[in-house]
């Protein structure tokens, strides 16, 4: 089940909160917002990313990034337990009993691991089958962290390239004293968006959607063990063992942790 994260939430917004507390103190915030700054800003690195990337790949990243906010929830001792249940009933039905469970997890690839294993598919296919699930899962999920990468390479870039543009508009007007204030204030502002929309917002979001996704692959590389598994007639206990060894005591120790918190804030 999908859960908000609210550690990002908190994260951006606490980092956004100690600059405003900062400004505030010191000066005007008025003296911070730029509209000119902002367009150089964040519609050029936009712009940038246009070219580096087709313009599908760009918005099929945007539309998913709200899964940065989500706990995907997963439960690694849930899907061990899941397929020791299932090693257990198909040595008393056989494969064909396991029909039944394709539904008991919400996961597309699990599903697809139980539909190909009830069809009695060689071993060796379905095993390919899945790898080759997991290996255009793990590129979709690389090409979300490129573009977010790139979108905190290319904002601090166009941040200069603005301090540059308010430079030359400072020393074409060094005949009017009044007009470099705000020429400065442009080559500053400019510079202060880049770095700080790159290292709060993209760089961090690439982290997150980097750690997600290697949650999300071990746990379809543990499914699959699960799948190959049964079908070649493990015994169930010793699947199970299997399968937490698999995963490791660190993982383990997370699911342990995850649950005691969601516990005590049910």
């Amino acid at each position: 089940m999908n859960r908000f994260d609210m550690l990002s939430l908190i994260g951006i917004v606490s980092g956004l909160t100690m600059i405003l507390i900062s400004i505030l103190i010191g000066s005007n915030i008025g003296l911070f917002i730029s509209i000119p700054g902002l367009l150089i800003t964040v519609g050029g690195s936009f712009a940038a990313l246009l070219v580096n990337f087709n313009s599908q790949q760009v918005y099929n990243v945007l539309k998913t990034s709200r899964n940065i906010f989500k706990k995907n929830g997963v439960d690694f001792q849930e899907i061990i337990d899941i397929f020791a249940d299932l090693a257990r009933k198909a040595r008393r039905e056989g494969l064909l009993g396991l029909e039944d469970d394709v539904e008991r997890l919400e996961d597309p690839f699990y599903q697809k691991g139980i539909r190909l294993m009830v069809d009695a598919l060689d071993p060796d296919l379905i095993k390919d089958i899945l790898e080759t699930d997991i290996d255009y899962t793990r590129q979709r999920h690389e090409l979300g962290q490129k573009v977010f990468k790139a979108w905190g390479v290319y904002a601090p870039s166009f941040g200069m390239i603005g301090t540059l543009i308010g430079l030359i508009q400072m020393l074409s007007k060094l005949n009017d004293p009044s007009a470099l204030g705000p020429a400065m204030a442009l080559a500053l502002l400019t510079t202060f968006y880049g770095a700080l929309l790159a290292n709060l917002v993209f760089i961090p979001m690439a982290g997150k959607l980097e750690l997600k996704s290697e949650e999300e692959i071990l746990s379809r590389y543990l499914m699959l063990e699960g799948i190959i598994g049964i079908q070649s007639g493990m015994n169930p206990r010793i699947l199970e063992e299997k399968l937490k060894s698999f995963v490791g005591p660190q993982a383990a120790k997370q699911d342990e942790t995850a649950k005691e918190k969601e516990a005590v804030f049910s």
